[in-house]
């Protein structure tokens, strides 16, 4: 049975630094001494103000780099970031300021290692800082994901794939949610933290995990030694069940014991808003071209928000939006419904809806 710690909290740093201080006493085990190199992997997904709750809190990350250098240890922090500007992120998240009077490193991650992760992937790509370091330090932020429900502990060790190599694996797994959450779970063993903290005091529900979600106090943090005995936790929290979160499902797939004991102080929410999920394809196989294009939910732009930078079609894996000089438009039938344009958007403007037909068929069958 692995053990998971919640505990109330605030972004107070007189109140945050002791609780987050006693979590990683009680998980680190004496693995963080003199010398000891400790990456620290935060949110880092956009340049967002902390109000957002679209990155980790930089009070946390401050929070665990002190404990860190207390034990003697070398602090890194890092993380990938999809699109845009790693500099302009940590200005714009608030790191600078919070880590100004702390001695670490701050940088993204340039280059990787090729390692094995097992079958069906055999070895890819991950961040060399991650496989190298002697200890990580993985702090997520407790958002929902238009694509897999919520990105949680697992989710967050994508950052550890540098820069475009993301939009690749989307497209390599393709419509298979089911595969993309194997592989995270996969990538998630390859790296192996050591402590897991998620940044649950204000969170994110709806249609995150960008700029469209919106900002939900909760004023919890969850820690353990394994990120997926984080991830069940929260489930449990927002009252869902574990394996309805696809990389839940993956790591029992793979021998992941799905025991845990919660210990500590949280509430049951049984409101909290999760983005609506649909199927890419159902049906009889040589209907599937009818009902992705007519009948299953697809990222839609809003061109009265859309300023037209062109950021969604840089991300896009498949390359199937196309920009004009007055909107985007985007090709469904090629579409692999990753959700990435939704979650990179710096305006919010692409949502995911379903289509009047589909959402018809889909109350129709409710009632039946």
């Amino acid at each position: 049975m692995i053990d998971v710690i919640v505990a109330k909290a605030d972004y107070k740093y007189e109140i945050l630094r002791p609780i987050v201080f006693d979590m990683i006493e009680s998980l680190e085990d004496g693995i963080i001494r003199e010398d000891t190199r400790v990456l620290i992997k935060p949110n880092l997904l956009m340049g967002a103000a902390p109000e957002k709750a679209i990155t980790t809190h930089p009070d946390l990350v401050r929070a665990v780099a002190e404990y860190v250098i207390s034990k003697g240890g070398l602090v890194q922090i890092s993380d990938s970031p999809p699109m845009g500007s790693f500099e302009k992120i940590i200005v714009t998240g608030g790191y600078d300021k919070a880590l100004q009077e702390i001695d670490c490193w701050i940088k993204e991650f340039d280059s990787s290692k090729n390692v094995p992760i097992g079958e069906p992937f055999g070895n890819i790509d991950i961040a060399l800082e991650a496989m190298e370091a002697d200890v990580v330090i993985n702090l997520p932020k407790l958002k929902t994901h238009t694509q897999m429900l919520l990105t949680l502990g697992v989710k967050n060790l994508f950052g550890c794939i540098v820069g475009y190599k993301k939009p690749e694996w989307h497209f390599r797994t393709g419509i298979n949610k089911e595969m993309f959450a194997r592989l995270l779970v996969q990538i998630c063993n390859a790296v192996k933290p050591s402590i897991t903290i998620l940044d649950g005091i204000l969170a994110m529900e709806g249609e995150g995990p960008g700029k469209k979600g919106k900002p939900r106090e909760l004023g919890i943090l969850a820690a353990s030694r394994s990120p997926v005995a984080v991830d069940i936790a929260v489930c449990s929290m927002l009252g869902i069940a574990p394996d309805s979160l696809p990389t839940n499902k993956a790591a029992k797939e793979l021998g992941f014991d799905q025991k845990i004991y919660i210990k500590g102080d949280f509430d049951i929410v049984n409101d909290f808003k999760l983005p609506a999920m649909g199927n890419l394809t159902f049906g009889p196989k040589y209907l599937h071209g009818i009902t992705r294009r007519y009948l299953t939910q697809r990222p839609v732009p809003d061109n009265r928000i859309c300023k037209l930078c062109g950021e969604c079609s840089e991300i896009c894996p498949s390359k199937v939006i196309q920009i004009s000089k007055e909107k985007i438009t985007i090709d469904y039938d090629s579409c692999i419904r990753c959700y990435c344009c939704i979650e990179i958007c710096p305006h919010g403007a692409i949502s995911a809806k379903e289509t009047v037909p589909g959402k018809f068929l889909r109350r129709i069958l409710t009632i039946f």
